[in-house]
């Protein structure tokens, strides 16, 4: 699936995302300051969660709770210097867990992702839109 989207209409393509039925592992790649995060946001409060969401940059990981009692949790994994690091914080035990798993710099993981998962890729086009592709 790809989508061309402004960042107004980022509630309509997160609630597009999630009707495709992605694997609950999701992977999301794009350069800094693209969107990824606010993204994230967005799929979590569309998913149920009701509280107030920010980047894990320093935490690694933020776990949510929906409406529902599904969990969600957000990576960022930015910072690590080695997969040994992710495996140190339980990294492993989260991807597996059959909750909701949003990851932002998988790159710096590649041998703890599950084979199932999605990938989203976001690109900023010249006139300030975004390229969204789901696989």
């Amino acid at each position: 699936m790809n989508i061309t989207f402004s960042l107004d209409e980022i509630n309509n393509v997160a609630q597009q995302i999630l009707e495709q039925n992605p694997n609950k592992v999701m992977l999301f790649h794009g350069e800094m300051g693209v969107g990824k995060t606010t993204l994230i946001k967005i799929l979590a409060k569309t998913l149920g969660v009701n509280d107030a969401t920010s980047s894990p940059t320093f935490s690694l990981v933020n776990e949510y709770q929906t409406i529902d009692n599904q969990t969600v949790y957000h990576f960022d994994f930015y910072r690590l210097k080695n997969e040994v690091e992710a495996l140190d914080m339980g990294a492993d035990e989260y991807l597996y867990s059959g909750n909701w798993c949003f990851i932002e710099w998988a790159e710096k993981i590649p041998s703890l992702i599950p084979d199932s998962h999605s990938t989203i890729s976001i690109h900023i086009l010249p006139d300030g839109n975004r390229l969204l592709s789901l696989t």
